[in-house]
């Protein structure tokens, strides 16, 4: 039977791959862009962070397997690192600092370790499996609001490319109910971001209609070491082969399924 590592052991690692990628942010520029489809990019520094930052996990761990968001998976095995190496990189390429690096560790493809760095904010957060979440020194808890019309909900950006106009209806639909209902509504163009702020408190939910490892896994871990509940669309917990992410305070998950439940029926019934 395999057995868990000691996420505490691997966190070190983690944090000094992050600082290093951290670095790297801030003082490069973001270079020429890589169009990778309809309205998505990479910059230079995506693809500089990743190999390093692969690079360096390579040395220090060299029996755990890889995936990036640009340049894929290497090696295989119960561990992986996932990493985002520029998690809002259309943010990052305007100067808007709400953009990141995201890095877990995932053990059978659950994480066990995370760590997201805002370069431009600075500010880390980390957590590990069962030792809670924290940036720097001080350990986070989700926000106590208990009804959505005090509640601050971000959600993930509307989807691009084909099939786009048939996801964005869901989003749309969505975005109408919560309108009505939430004290505001934020797009803040970051996944990553918007997780570490629900563990943050600053943020009473984080809705994003879709799920790559790269842009949740840390922010995963790190919302639920934190107090949230981090699920799928359907309430059922959140996988890596989850449809959606969706963090919520636990006070308001009943009520963020029901609207998006509401949002689907509306859907189908605007299809008959």
């Amino acid at each position: 039977m395999t057995t868990t590592p000691a996420p505490a052991s691997l966190l070190s690692t983690a944090l000094e791959a992050v600082a290093l990628a951290s670095d790297l942010m801030r003082t490069r520029v973001p270079g020429l862009l890589t169009a990778k489809g309809d309205r998505d990019m990479a910059s230079e520094v995506d693809y500089a962070i990743e190999r390093a930052v692969r690079d360096h996990l390579r040395t220090q761990t060299p029996d755990i397997a890889f995936l990036g968001e640009e340049e894929g998976k290497r090696g295989t095995g119960d561990l992986m690192w996932v990493l985002d190496p520029v998690d809002g990189t259309a943010n990052y390429v305007r100067n808007l600092p709400l953009c990141g690096i995201s890095l877990a560790l995932l053990h059978q493809g659950r994480p066990i370790v995370g760590v997201i760095d805002l370069p431009f904010l600075g500010t880390r957060y980390h957590a590990a499996h069962g030792i809670g979440a924290y940036q720097a020194d001080r350990r986070l808890q989700v926000s106590m609001t208990t009804d959505l019309k005090d509640a601050i909900v971000a959600l993930g950006d509307y989807a691009v490319g084909e099939g786009a106009e048939t996801e964005n209806r869901l989003r749309l639909a969505l975005t109408e109910r919560l309108a009505a209902r939430v004290q505001r509504i934020r797009m803040l163009g970051s996944a990553a971001l918007d997780l570490a702020w629900v563990a943050d408190g600053k943020l009473d939910a984080a809705i994003m209609l879709s799920n790559k490892p790269w842009d949740t896994a840390a922010g995963v871990l790190i919302a639920r070491e934190a107090g949230a509940a981090v699920i799928d669309t359907d309430g059922t917990d959140h996988t890596l082969t989850s449809t959606a992410t969706i963090a919520t305070t636990p006070n308001l998950t009943d009520q963020v399924t029901t609207l998006i439940q509401e949002s689907r029926e509306h859907i189908l019934h605007e299809l008959k």
